[in-house]
């Protein structure tokens, strides 16, 4: 367990050192927000009472989407990981004597982290004094905020999960990029990054919240802009860590099958 802490501290340091690409990221996430947030304010002039979602609650959906963009995009994924496959690097991460998985979940959780630390407090610290309801509303209770705590801890582990499928998978392939167009629409359409579920209809909704993509961003934004109801909650939770553990247990015997059959040419 110490070697992994130590990738993930080394990881999270190194993450916290590119100040300038935190800036633009935070200006690019300001940019897009304002947009998003004008462009369904937009949709709920014309007739506020079709939607399933008041417009602060949607409001309040896009700023934690951005402010915890870092922890739920699947796009951003490591590219040095990607390499190291492709060109044969991942033969010296195969000659150590640590699990492959581990260690790359643990770097991978750590770049993400770093990611959002430097973004997220001046997202969400804007958005906070942005007048309503254009701006972040605060959660109903404190419950609703632990709670909002606790699934987002549960979606990022489930998008580590999945990414980390993406990077086995990757063994079996001559290029990344196919894959990771796919899974990156995927991901976007079905966890609610481009429209939130709510707005899809009730049949296609229930079927898009069984999904693990589902497990990712919308459960904690949704709990903490309040469109859940007790029931609603209890079963999202629960659908979070079945899909953790899936994924989890999927990824590790994709690991497994790939490092028996990986082979190394040149050298």
């Amino acid at each position: 367990m110490k070697k992994y802490l130590s990738f993930f501290r080394l990881r999270f340091t190194m993450g916290l050192q590119y100040r300038a690409a935190a800036l633009a990221g935070i200006v690019t996430q300001f940019t897009w927000g304002f947009m998003e947030v004008m462009m369904f304010r937009a949709f709920y002039r014309s007739d506020a009472s079709a939607f399933p979602m008041s417009f602060s609650a949607t409001a309040s959906y896009v700023w934690l989407q951005q402010a915890f963009l870092a922890f739920f995009m699947v796009w951003m994924m490591e590219n040095e990981i990607f390499d190291s496959i492709i060109n044969g690097n991942i033969a010296y991460e195969l000659c150590r004597p640590i699990n492959l998985y581990n260690m790359w979940f643990s770097r991978s959780m750590a770049t993400r982290l770093s990611r959002a630390v430097l973004r997220c407090f001046p997202v969400l610290g804007v958005a906070f004094f942005v007048p309503s309801p254009y701006g972040l509303e605060p959660p109903a209770d404190f419950f609703h905020f632990a709670l909002f705590l606790v699934t987002l801890v549960l979606g990022f582990a489930v998008t580590v999960s999945f990414c980390m499928l993406i990077y086995f998978f990757t063994f079996f392939t001559v290029s990344p990029q196919g894959l990771r167009i796919l899974f990156t629409s995927l991901v976007e359409f079905f966890a609610g990054a481009v429209i939130p579920l709510p707005f899809f209809p009730e049949n296609i909704q229930r079927i898009m919240e069984a999904l693990p993509f589902a497990a990712m961003q919308n459960v904690s934004l949704r709990i903490f802009s309040g469109s859940m109801n007790e029931v609603q909650m209890q079963k999202a939770v629960a659908l979070q860590v079945f899909w953790l553990l899936v994924l989890t247990a999927a990824g590790k015997l994709l690991c497994r099958f790939a490092e028996k059959k990986v082979t190394i040419q040149g050298g």
